[in-house]
């Protein structure tokens, strides 16, 4: 009885995750031959939703797409997706209780984060070198895989390392602190090194694409770190506003993706030292790097600090919903864990 009960729990979840993921075969029944479709999924557009999230300039850029193309592909998209795409606010909050929180490991830093690391939108943190960034994303991608609060299944993860600071045998020992198997751990986190700012952008094509191969299966994106390819391919203020584009375009792309498939994106970034602020008499003269762009583009923002040993400060630096506060926590052999008074 109480497998069958599991069994239709299941077949509920499954539609519910069909109704949140409008897939782009379904343009099929509107007139949108197949070899239409293909070309719009090798371009890492795999939803309806996804059309909606691409532009027309950049749909006619797809080889094969003619505008009379692209503009019925928007038309049948705007049709499927609804009037004019209006909810009500508690239409709105009920679609919201589709979100799920994934736990740091630290329960202090749970609970400044309203229970973790938030899905459909992009958590940063920064902070200087030592001061934890690569640990918590290490420590995420094993209790991505434990289920959580709220009917949180646990899930895969994808990790884009870009300082190739990505050690699976760190895995293992956190594995062993949460009496995981150590290969299945290993197992559900998919990983991608990328060499430089444009790959780390074609990387996310593949992470699209993977997303809706294994619908509903992915539940988290790490990329570590965000900014360090960008620093090095572009230099100098003659490329800065070249970079601060790119670096747009990537993180209107990372958003899209938490939205499309209901995941989290967890981004680490880095510090640079800010010579103007000796004159202004600020505090602290180091800053994170990206400027406003990567300020705006995150949702919730986390500022890392050193503390004494092993003890590490985290505050909530910007978030459209949670209080300005602080969190103490420790690394430990495990990966992130409380500190100890």
């Amino acid at each position: 009885m109480e497998a069958e009960q599991v069994v239709d729990e299941r077949i509920l979840d499954d539609d519910a995750e069909e109704s949140f993921f409008q897939d782009i075969d379904l343009l099929q029944n509107h007139g949108i031959n197949v070899a239409d479709i293909k070309k719009l999924k090798q371009a890492g557009i795999c939803t309806v939703k996804g059309v909606q999230m691409t532009t027309r300039k950049k749909l006619c850029a797809i080889k094969g797409l003619s505008e009379a193309k692209v503009d019925k592909i928007k038309e049948i998209t705007t049709k499927l997706s609804g009037e004019g795409g209006f909810l009500t606010a508690l239409e709105f909050a009920d679609r919201r209780k589709q979100c799920f929180r994934i736990t740091t490991g630290s329960q202090e830093l749970d609970k400044v984060l309203g229970g973790g690391i938030e899905s459909m939108a992009i958590t940063e943190a920064f902070g200087e070198f030592r001061t934890g960034k690569t640990q918590i994303s290490h420590t995420l991608c094993v209790t991505a895989q434990l289920p959580g609060a709220r009917g949180y299944t646990g899930g895969k993860v994808i990790f884009i390392d870009t300082e190739n600071t990505f050690r699976p045998d760190r895995l293992r020992d956190i594995a062993d602190r949460f009496n995981l198997d150590q290969d299945a751990v290993l197992d559900n986190v998919l990983y991608a090194r990328a060499y430089t700012s444009e790959h780390q952008y074609e990387i996310l094509d593949f992470v699209a694409a993977k997303f809706h191969e294994e619908l509903g299966l992915f539940k988290l994106l790490i990329v570590d770190s965000i900014m360090a390819l960008f620093r090095v391919d572009f230099s100098g203020r003659g490329e800065l506003a070249d970079r601060q584009q790119k670096l747009a375009q990537m993180l209107s792309r990372l958003q899209k993706l938490s939205e499309e498939y209901n995941v989290a994106v967890f981004i680490t970034n880095q510090m640079t030292a800010d010579p103007g602020a000796t004159m202004t008499f600020q505090a602290d003269p180091k800053k994170p790097v990206g400027g406003h762009v990567l300020a705006h583009a995150s949702t919730t923002r986390i500022s890392l600090r050193k503390g004494r040993a092993e003890v590490r400060i985290a505050k909530i630096y910007d978030s459209p919903d949670l209080p300005e506060s602080e969190a103490t926590f420790a690394i430990t052999a495990g990966g992130i864990s409380d500190a100890k008074e």
